[in-house]
């Protein structure tokens, strides 16, 4: 049975009179399809998606980015890469079913697959705690991300998670420390590391995985620090306000690229990814495929610079370049000129104030 959103009511409608009509069965038995009427309403279902899909607000992704049809890092894994070995456990606590992690092959070449899986349906999703990952799923990815790194294999993540697992167990077995390591893991390869948002990225379970080479993102995926409802708890006490929150925080695929935060956007069918999973499927392995091109000539060096250089350059115009006056050792930061003359004057402005007044003064006293 297909879920629909709260927005899609009216394409509700026309698919169950597409179906009704596709049916041989009418109300007297056995009547005649009506293809001409079966084309129309598909017709209308299109235009409708367009209508709705192409006017989407950040809530309304958000929504679309939770879906419970929206294909999950399992059926990505098993579509796009050949050969996959899964590995368990991370040789401390235990096995952590929220993360699905092994090695598998794509265009011929080994890679380490991370994918955070919600499951697909009730009892699924409580096994793999609707992809919220614990300290033993981090432990596990960054024991294999080290194998990874050793072996020279590229690392894939497939992220789609609220946030990591916030429980006591989970905090009294150090899951901040591992959020951590997991983070610094990823920063410290030397290998290329590639990270796409398939449905939710959020908070640090998604940072934990996603601080790679290149962060690619679904169309109506999410990447934020919070959700939009913890957001609109904390900010103004009230859930309610969810709307303003997905607005202000920025948090769709459009935006993140505007921000310099991912590096590429996959587009969806539309209606969403799940109504054509195996398109989608395509156009992520071909993207794969281009971003670990773009390493292949690359040393481990180049590899380590190129993430160090993507992350120091978030949020500043000009980021970090090399330092020339340590022998193109180390970084320094590039002040945009825009930004270094306002310093100035802010840091000047009372003399500039006092030569202004001077210069009135001057200038009445001349004319009278």
């Amino acid at each position: 049975m297909k879920n629909y959103l709260d927005f899609e009511k009216e394409i509700k409608l026309l698919e169950e009179k597409r179906d009704t009509l596709k049916s041989p069965f009418g109300s007297e038995g056995i009547s005649e399809v009506d293809t001409q009427k079966i084309k129309e309403t598909q017709e209308q279902i299109n235009e409708k998606l367009k209508e709705i899909y192409t006017n989407l607000n950040s809530w309304e992704r958000t929504l679309v980015a939770r879906h419970e049809d929206r294909p999950k890092a399992n059926f990505y894994i098993n579509k796009i890469f050949s050969n996959f070995s899964p590995l368990s456990g991370d040789r401390f606590f235990g096995d952590d079913k929220s993360v699905i992690a092994g090695f598998g092959i794509i265009d011929k070449r080994s890679v380490l697959v991370i994918g955070q899986e919600k499951g697909e349906d009730l009892n699924s999703r409580i096994e793999r705690n609707f992809g919220m990952m614990k300290p033993e799923g981090y432990r596990k990815c960054i024991r294999l991300m080290k194998l990874a790194d050793r072996f020279e294999i590229p690392v894939i993540t497939f992220i789609d998670t609220p946030g990591a697992y916030p429980g006591v167990g989970a905090e009294q077995r150090g899951q901040a420390a591992a959020i951590a390591n997991s983070i610094e893991s990823c920063m410290s390869l030397k290998v290329p590391n590639i990270s796409i948002i398939i449905g939710e990225g959020g908070s640090g379970g998604a940072i934990a995985l996603a601080s790679s080479n290149k962060v690619i993102m679904l169309e109506n995926s999410i990447y934020s620090v919070i959700s939009p409802e913890g957001c609109a708890s904390i900010l103004w006490r009230d859930p309610s306000k969810s709307l303003q929150a997905a607005e202000a925080m920025k948090l769709t695929a459009k935006d993140l690229l505007k921000l310099g935060i991912i590096d590429e956007i996959i587009d969806e069918p539309l209606g969403g990814a799940h109504r054509n999973a195996d398109s989608v499927a395509d156009e992520v392995k071909f993207s794969i495929i281009k971003s670990l091109k773009f390493f292949e000539n690359s040393s481990k060096e180049e590899i380590y610079q190129h993430r160090k250089e993507k992350f120091l350059k978030i949020g500043r115009d000009k980021g970090f370049v090399k330092s020339s006056r340590h022998s193109g050792q180390g970084l320094e930061y590039q002040e945009p000129k825009f930004a270094k003359v306002k310093r100035h004057l802010i840091k000047n402005k009372y003399i500039y104030l006092g030569f202004s007044l001077l210069f009135i003064v001057s200038i009445i006293t001349i004319f009278n």
